[in-house]
């Protein structure tokens, strides 16, 4: 794997705080649902609605530390990602979430003062492989982390299955 460059523009949905876990994410009672981009439709469900129904495909969702914590389950990354969300920005994640967004496309960004430092319906430009976000409504830059090369291809390549098949088939 070569990691390239990924470069990434949107507007913030929302802000959310610390500690989302899981089941605010993607309600347990819906894991019986088998096809991934129907999980769409409960992102959310019981803590956010007004955020599912007002995403549009490529907005970004902030939050404070330790987003996705909780139960490890794909679904609520396969939620988010078939919701549309170009990325999720975080002071940080939990660790199994973390990879399972990457492992499906999603762009996770550790920045620990992004939800500080935006407002909803700011728009901000990503620069996944060098760890640079920029606010362009307030014309100010946010620290962020850099994404691991390998991380950058599986998410140019739309996740890990994508980028296997790809390999694989050539």
């Amino acid at each position: 794997m070569s990691g390239g460059s990924l470069k990434l523009r949107g507007a913030v949905r929302a802000i959310l705080g610390d500690n989302i876990d899981t089941d605010i994410i993607y309600p347990g009672r819906y894991l019986n649902i088998t096809d991934r981009e129907l999980t769409a439709e409960h992102l959310f469900e019981l803590s956010y609605p007004e955020i599912r129904a007002a995403i549009r495909p490529g907005e970004f969702i902030v939050a404070r530390r330790n987003f996705g914590c909780g139960s490890s389950r794909e679904q609520a990354a396969a939620a988010l990602k078939f919701a549309g969300v170009g990325a999720v920005i975080a002071g940080s994640f939990a660790r199994i979430f973390y990879r399972n967004c990457i492992n499906l496309g999603l762009p996770a960004v550790i920045a620990p003062d992004a939800a500080l430092a935006c407002a909803a319906g700011d728009e901000l430009e990503l620069d996944l492989a060098a760890g640079e976000i920029r606010n362009v409504t307030q014309d100010r830059a946010i620290a962020s982390a850099r994404l691991d090369p390998r991380a950058v291809e599986l998410i140019t390549a739309g996740g890990l299955i994508a980028y296997l098949k790809r390999k694989h088939a050539a």
